[in-house]
């Protein structure tokens, strides 16, 4: 007689209750907030996402920091963003690609130790002359890091599945990420002033390596394989061109998947233009760095309070409502924040900010995850972060020159208009049905 695996049985154990629990008039299941947890390799995959992005966020405000204790200069500190936002421009179709041909799990610990390595050069920068190291290791640490963002997030549906787990699993993410922003940041910066740079520099590249370290205790997985019929693979241009033609197919057969990268892309080119001028407006209207700070705080805090907002609506809310709503309450914060003369209004503002751009971000995230198909999620994602890294520049050069040439309450208003419409679109092209929720491991 055939044994089938524990994960077949516990799978169909899940489907069994769900459908009596449906029957008994309950529409969703309960879901606990840290069920992804539960699951060995995603506990492993958020530690090393956790550690490593620590890492990163402690060198934040270290690295333009150190470069213009070095240099005096605001065009040399300025570089160190432009060497941090050009390889996923450059590199993101690629890496997405190669995310769909190979081992995932293989992908994230060679790029863990490329940073590794790579970060420990920056012990080598003791004066203006050798400032130029330090763009070269942000460039390679950023390439790194554009290979192993598609390999990490197309691995996590593989691990956990796409029922109520993948939404655990987001809203985790989305938690560290709020988490770190709201206290790495600053702690990098109180660190620098008092160790100094190489201390920093030590920490970031042992954050990578325990990454990589954890990453090797994870389950290799089969390939990711497409369900046509398996040929061999051409070298070359040949396969990149296959690989193109693979995704616009699915691209086509996937309309909502088109509208999620469209409506993402301008959702964060509006950010971005808003972010540029979020620090010259605290100073100069809301009284000082000082004040600035107490705004990032609380969009961390708004961002924190996402987390669970999230968890609570993307398997309940349809799409079309959920990201159409987040968005709609992101543009009326726009607006109140920069309209703002005192920080009575300008702190809840943050926080409306912070959360419903958390929702949007980790909804959006999870959405994308249950509609592609995980042959060409890699390269989806890549197409994400491609148009990521393309707003995120664009709008923080569109921000202050809308404000020079108007005002910044104005710059806010046509960031808010830009992203009104950006929900207008996710209100009438993603779909209208809520999401059904399926527990982990189910079909």
């Amino acid at each position: 007689m055939r044994t089938e695996p524990r994960s077949e049985r516990l799978a169909a154990a899940q489907r069994c209750c769900l459908a009596v629990r449906l029957g008994c008039g309950r529409a969703v299941e309960e879901r606990p907030v840290f069920e992804a947890l539960r699951i060995l390799d995603f506990r492993l995959l958020w530690f090393t996402r956790s550690v490593s992005l620590l890492g990163t966020w402690l060198l934040v405000v270290a690295v333009p920091a150190h470069v213009f204790t070095l240099t005096g200069s605001l065009t040399a500190t300025g570089l160190t963003l432009a060497a941090e936002f050009l390889p996923p421009l450059v590199l993101a179709a690629l890496a997405g690609a190669r995310a769909d041909r190979v081992d995932r799990r293989h992908l994230m610990i060679t790029a863990d130790a490329a940073r590794a390595a790579t970060v420990l050069l920056l012990l080598l920068v003791r004066d203006p002359a050798d400032v130029w190291l330090i763009y070269a290791v942000l460039t390679i640490e950023a390439s790194a890091t554009t290979v192993f963002r598609p390999a990490a997030q197309s691995h996590t549906p593989a691990v956990v599945g796409a029922g109520t787990a993948l939404s655990s699993a987001n809203a985790l993410n989305a938690t560290t990420d709020g988490t770190v922003r709201l206290l790495a940041a600053p702690l990098g910066g109180a660190l620098y002033a008092w160790l100094g740079f190489p201390p920093l520099v030590a920490v970031n590249a042992t954050t990578y390596a325990v990454s990589a370290a954890a990453l090797l205790l994870t389950t290799r997985l089969p390939r990711p394989t497409t369900h046509a019929k398996a040929e061999p693979s051409p070298p070359g241009s040949a396969a990149a061109a296959g690989g193109v033609r693979h995704l616009r197919a699915a691209l086509r057969q996937a309309p909502a998947v088109r509208t999620l990268l469209l409506v993402n892309t301008a959702f964060l080119g509006a950010n971005a233009s808003l972010s540029a001028l979020l620090v010259p407006y605290g100073i100069t209207v809301l009284g000082g760095p000082a004040q600035v700070g107490v705004v990032m705080s609380a969009l961390g805090i708004g961002f924190l309070l996402g987390a669970p907002l999230t968890r609570a609506l993307v398997d309940r809310a349809p799409p079309a409502h959920l990201l159409a709503g987040a968005l709609t309450v992101t543009a009326a914060g726009y607006v109140l924040l920069f309209s703002a003369a005192t920080l009575t209004v300008a702190l809840p503002a943050a926080v409306v900010i912070g959360a419903a751009g958390s929702t949007f971000l980790s909804a959006t995230q999870t959405t994308l995850q249950r509609a592609t198909p995980n042959a060409v999620l890699g390269r989806t994602t890549a197409l994400l972060l491609t148009g990521e890294a393309a707003a995120t520049l664009l709008g923080a050069l569109a921000g202050p020159a809308a404000a020079q040439a108007l005002s910044p309450t104005w710059a806010a208003v046509l960031a808010a208009a830009t992203t009104a419409l950006t929900a207008l679109a996710a209100a009438l092209r993603l779909p209208r049905t809520a999401p059904i929720a399926r527990p982990s491991g189910a079909s």
